[in-house]
């Protein structure tokens, strides 16, 4: 189910700016966005959207009036400003979460990860594009093995293949089905019906054994936890 998004702030780069990373998110559409709060509430109400992204101080009305104004018809709510003195009030309309502006892409997701939840709209990343030769293609989530971090990038192996892509081990690791993923390392994603065994080394390091033969290594903190997955 695609999740419909409302931008309403009155500097059009900070509006460019979520678009921007909306666009990195999947079954996303934004629907359309305004810069006052006389044209959010006209568009709120004609569009109906699943989420609103609302500045809070904007020429005459504010963020804060726009969803007063409009009660039991305000949508989920995330409050983007930079100023955090309304924090406290926008919890008080029932918002999801606050973004203070700066914020980085880290608290973006969490943000509009905690606004799926809510709005029971969640949908775990299915397909990723990759470069290969030159071109981009899309791979299955479900082709993939494993995933190991490389620097900046994550690398994705499937089927004795290597796909590097810009994206970090943490934004990946919330992105996939918990069921059939798991993080066991730092460094390390693994899909888990793809483990064979766990191993343990005589210097009392862990370490996992996928049914190919490739070790992957397994952090002391995530052994009994995905010990509990592999006995679902």
């Amino acid at each position: 189910m695609t999740l419909r998004v409302l931008i309403v702030d009155d500097e059009p780069l900070a509006r460019q700016h979520l678009i921007d990373r909306l666009a990195t998110e999947e079954d996303v559409e934004v629907v359309g966005t305004a810069d006052n709060g006389d044209d959010a509430i006209s568009e709120i109400r004609r569009l109906d959207p699943d989420l609103v992204f609302l500045d809070v101080q904007m020429p005459g009305r504010s963020g804060m009036e726009v969803a007063e104004q409009l009660g039991d018809e305000m949508p989920r709510t995330i409050f983007v400003t930079a100023f955090d003195q309304y924090a406290i009030k926008a919890f008080d309309v029932a918002a999801i979460d606050y973004l203070l502006k700066p914020f980085d892409d880290d608290r973006f997701h969490e943000a509009f990860r905690r606004a799926r939840k809510a709005i029971g709209k969640s949908s775990w990343l299915q397909r990723i594009p990759v470069e290969l030769r030159g071109q981009t293609r899309v791979l299955p989530v479900d082709l993939i093995d494993y995933i190991t971090a490389s620097g900046p990038y994550a690398e994705l192996h499937a089927g004795g293949k290597t796909f590097a892509v810009r994206e970090r081990m943490q934004q990946l690791e919330e992105r996939l089905d918990p069921e059939v993923f798991m993080r066991i390392h730092r460094s390390v994603i693994v899909r888990l019906d793809r483990i064979d065994v766990m191993l343990r080394s005589a210097g009392g390091d862990y370490a996992v054994r996928l049914k190919d033969g490739t070790e992957l290594s397994l952090s002391r903190a995530k052994r009994e936890a995905l010990e509990e997955k592999l006995r679902d």
